[in-house]
């Protein structure tokens, strides 16, 4: 399999995992929940989830572990979804493309246009985090299909 892999797209498999949470996982998810721009389901998800890496399917995509999560918050600060609400967010991984997800306060999962985080625009990709995971593994399950990552 690795070697139809390389033959296929010109370099070797890298690392696609779901890595389950250790305790310095679940240390950094309680204080990230103490940030009230976290949503009670990313803080469930972090304290059994440590990180998602898928780097192979398309460009990657990638949830960065909580730890990662809370460092970015703390020296960048949050990222503002709505310009009307002043909403603001936090980034929680990216597409390997560039791109950033932003988790909402509400739950919602919204994704950078452009790779840059000062005064980004951004979309809205999913109502909450369950929905984004299930696009996640559409995206997985279409690039084991076809070799197409999608478009998320």
């Amino acid at each position: 399999m690795a070697g139809e892999f390389e033959h296929r797209h010109g370099f070797p498999p890298g690392a696609n995992e779901v890595r389950p949470a250790n305790r310095d996982d679940q240390t950094a998810a309680r204080a990230l929940a103490q940030a009230s721009l976290i949503p009670a389901d990313l803080v469930t998800f972090y304290d059994s989830i440590g990180d998602v890496t898928w780097a192979d399917v398309g460009n990657g995509y990638f949830l960065d572990p909580a730890s990662d999560v809370l460092l970015r918050l703390q020296e960048h600060g949050a990222v503002e979804i709505g310009a009307d609400e002043k909403v603001h967010g936090m980034v929680i991984g990216s597409n390997g493309g560039g791109l950033s997800y932003v988790a909402g306060p509400d739950g919602s999962v919204h994704r950078t246009r452009t790779a840059s985080r000062d005064e980004p625009e951004l979309d809205k990709v999913a109502d909450d985090l369950r929905q984004f995971l299930e696009l996640l593994e559409r995206c997985l399950t279409r690039f084991v299909a076809d070799g197409e990552p999608g478009s998320l």
